[in-house]
């Protein structure tokens, strides 16, 4: 399948969800993967929302898909940035860094966070902490309480909170 098919298979899908307030969660190969069965059920949790997750190959290594309680979407190209480009950026976009203290201070990583603010996407921001390759210092993506307290404006007002960037 052509990724523009991948794309309008997937917006097709969104626009049939039957949730009030759709939430598509991008999860590339990091080892931050290892939270998004918690993340999912945890916005599970909040009203009126439904939940779709695309996924790279590299990232199910991270997570076992059967454990994810939604609607997975995956291909072994990482297309997410056509779902990206393709986005109704009249809708909120969320972004969650997560790599290791080096990468994270890599001065095209700040050029690259800095473009997607200029977008109009909201970072959540990562966190310092130990991170899983021994590295101690920020990088680590926020914490899943984080993720969902920021994800919870957005439902309660979405014009009001998106509108604030």
């Amino acid at each position: 399948m052509q990724t523009e098919d991948h794309v309008s298979v997937l917006k097709n899908d969104l626009q049939k969800s039957q949730g009030e307030f759709c939430i598509l969660i991008g999860v590339t190969g990091s080892v931050a993967a290892l939270k998004l069965p918690i993340l999912v059920s945890q916005l599970r949790l909040l009203s009126g929302v439904d939940i779709r997750v695309v996924t790279t190959e590299y990232a199910k290594h991270f997570y076992n898909p059967e454990e994810v309680s939604t609607k997975i979407y995956s291909d072994k190209d990482e297309w997410k940035t056509c779902v990206v480009r393709a986005w109704d950026t009249s809708r909120p976009l969320l972004f969650c860094p997560a790599m290791n203290t080096a990468m994270w201070r890599h001065p095209i990583t700040a050029q690259q966070v800095s473009r997607l603010k200029e977008f109009g996407y909201v970072e959540i921001p990562c966190i310092a902490k130990k991170l899983v390759c021994g590295d101690e210092g920020i990088g680590a993506m926020a914490e899943v309480s984080t993720i969902v307290s920021v994800v919870e404006q957005y439902i309660k007002k979405p014009d009001e909170s998106f509108q604030k960037r």
